[in-house]
């Protein structure tokens, strides 16, 4: 139950209307119960049963009370005057205008309640995908190294359509059908507490056999879930790794992984349909059987008058008991689509309560340029306990530039990840301006920091979208001269739509070089005060690097720099060189001096570090 309210809690402002979703549906249920009820006096007409040789004269009209035998007592009032002073034809129109009146009001209000229930779903839903979204934003780096893709997509879209699938029966089966139930028992018992408690005494028989389902049937809907979250993983995979996956000619090994996950949840499919398929037919066969044994018994009190219920009543009883067992097949049917929900509730909620390990102090600040200087001071840093820095320290002054280098491996693009903020250190501090990291505003922080990697990410989207990616107020002039300072400019106005080209998933449409200089532009559009150059050229070919690396070059002027490069031109006019073997510093100083050391940086100079 704790769950369900969980979930209803995401519907927001509109919560009010479950009030009116409550009240629609108990009078759509009412004026069903009335159109039943009409059965009686219908039955009565027409068997001639009111009908005694016209000996009926008019009565009274009952004082006013609130009651279902006042009801009762308004209606035969009514009835038989219009019996005794127009006759059984009249009776019969009587009943019949009642009846159309009753089935419009009660459709009306199902159709209200049906529609309200919609709205506060799809808003539950909304809402929740947008809470997850924005919650897997702010996870720490360390989260998404650990967690497959294809699995958190799969918690957000399909493990949520579950969700959405199990409040549209939730609403069915916590209020809906057991107030119908409901209904239909007082109906009943009003009729013949005898064979009411009959039927109530043999439910039981219909619950237990359902109840065994239905546990079994979490268990697998548990097990579908993971299962299918583990085949949008390989999904995922397979469609970011295709070339790798056909060069190297190891498609059927994809397939045969591939075909053994699906498998996996096609048979968990099937136990699970086999099992749900067998709960409506279970409950129908055991609530037929219920009826049945109403139909002798009640049958029987009749034909030898051992009850004051004529057969039109009787008649009316069973057919009303009838009715009521669609509630019940309803609720056994919908309690699969639950479980399932439930399951894949768990999963969402284990995804929603994870905390992000990177936040905001209360009282965090903003910056907005860097004032002082850089500092990391004895810096550590471990990941699942495994060290990768260890106990650095270095300081870049404004405008100056710092290169770090070493094996890959080492730890070099750790350090710009923890100057991002990515990650927390684990012992020391990284400062700026003489202030922890931490006492900053993380996205302040991180739009102080300009960073290029070898690999630029780019959207499915236009170039312009692209280069002003999260700056709406940026103007064409201020992109098209970004896109200038990076050399971009010749390329893109040669697209089929200039700026307006959509590139394509990653860029797909643009060349490696290209796609660095998009990087670039974006780049400089956002006018960062510190830059993080990390590895940005090392991906391309030479004509291509030298592009980007003019590109680079006229970005550089008068930044603050963190260079990682493997092109010796790249960091030999770094103001200090640091060298990074296994999260240690173990040489630093100018190229010149580094280079007369003859250490581990003239070995990477002569091994890795050669111009092209």
């Amino acid at each position: 139950m704790k769950t369900y309210l969980r979930i209803l809690a995401y519907a927001g402002p509109i919560q009010r209307l479950f009030l009116f979703y409550f009240l629609t549906t108990l009078l759509a249920i009412f004026f069903g119960l009335v159109n039943l009820s009409l059965l009686i006096p219908l039955l009565e007409v027409l068997f001639s049963q009111t009908d005694v040789g016209g000996a009926l004269v008019t009565i009274p009209k009952p004082g006013p009370s609130i009651s279902l035998a006042h009801l009762k007592e308004l209606f035969s009032c009514h009835f038989i005057n219009i019996i005794a002073t127009h006759g059984r034809v009249s009776a019969l129109y009587f009943v019949c205008t009642i009846m159309i009146i009753s089935v419009l009001l009660a459709n009306l209000f199902r159709y209200l309640a049906e529609i309200i229930a919609a709205e506060l779903r799809i808003n539950v839903i909304h809402n929740l995908r947008k809470e997850l979204f924005d919650k897997i934003s702010r996870l720490h780096m360390g989260y998404f190294t650990k967690q497959h893709k294809g699995d958190i997509m799969a918690k957000v879209m399909s493990n949520v359509q579950e969700v959405e699938h199990a409040m549209e029966y939730t609403f069915k089966v916590f209020f809906k059908e057991p107030a119908t139930i409901i209904g239909f028992f007082i109906v009943l018992f009003y009729i013949s507490p005898q064979l009411t408690w009959l039927a109530l005494l043999s439910l039981p028989i219909v619950g237990g056999g359902i109840t065994t389902i239905v546990r079994r049937l979490l268990k697998r809907a548990a097990q579908s879930q993971a299962s299918l979250g583990r085949l949008m993983s390989i999904l995922e995979e397979a469609m970011g790794g295709m070339r790798t996956i056909k060069s190297f000619a190891v498609r059927p090994y994809i397939l045969g992984k591939f075909e053994q996950e699906n498998s996996t949840y096609a048979k968990l499919n099937f136990s699970i349909l086999l099992k749900n398929s067998l709960v409506p037919l279970l409950s129908e066969f055991l609530g037929v059987l219920v009826m049945t044994l109403l139909l002798a018994y009640g049958g029987r009190m009749v034909f030898l008058h051992e009850s004051t219920f004529t057969a039109s009543t009787f008649i009316t009883y069973i057919i009303i008991f009838s009715q009521a067992l669609v509630p019940v097949k309803s609720i056994s049917k919908s309690l699969s689509n639950i479980q399932r929900g439930l399951a894949a509730s768990k999963q969402v909620f284990a995804l929603a309560d994870i905390q992000p390990a990177i936040v905001n102090k209360p009282d965090a600040r903003i910056i907005e340029s860097l004032q002082q200087a850089i500092s990391f001071k004895e810096v550590c840093f471990a990941y699942d306990h495994k060290p990768i820095i260890k106990h650095l320290n270095l300081t870049i002054e404004p405008g100056k530039k710092i290169a770090l280098v070493g094996p890959s491996g080492s730890g070099k693009s750790t350090i710009t990840s923890l100057l991002n903020r990515l990650y927390d250190v684990t012992q020391g501090v990284v400062q700026i301006d003489s202030l922890p990291l931490q006492d900053y505003d993380v996205q302040s922080l991180r739009k102080l920091i300009g960073i290029i990697t070898q690999e630029t990410t780019l959207f499915h989207d236009t170039v312009f979208n692209n280069i002003a990616l999260g700056r709406p107020e940026a103007s064409e002039l201020a992109v098209i001269e970004a896109a200038r300072i990076a050399h971009a400019h010749d390329f893109i106005k040669a697209l089929p739509l200039g700026y307006q080209t959509v590139i394509g998933a990653g860029g797909s449409k643009l060349s490696s070089g290209q796609a660095q200089q998009l990087g670039i532009a974006r780049t400089v559009l956002s006018k960062p005060s510190v830059l993080v150059l990390d590895e940005a050229t090392s991906a391309l070919d030479s004509a291509s690097a030298k592009l980007v690396q003019e590109a680079i070059d006229r970005l550089m002027q008068g930044k603050t720099l963190f260079v990682i490069a493997h092109r010796l031109s790249t960091i030999r006019n770094a103001d200090e060189i640091f060298v990074i073997d296994a999260g240690e510093v173990v040489e630093h100083g100018t190229h010149e001096v580094l280079m007369q050391q003859g250490g581990l940086y003239k070995r990477l100079s002569m091994l890795y570090y050669q111009e092209d």
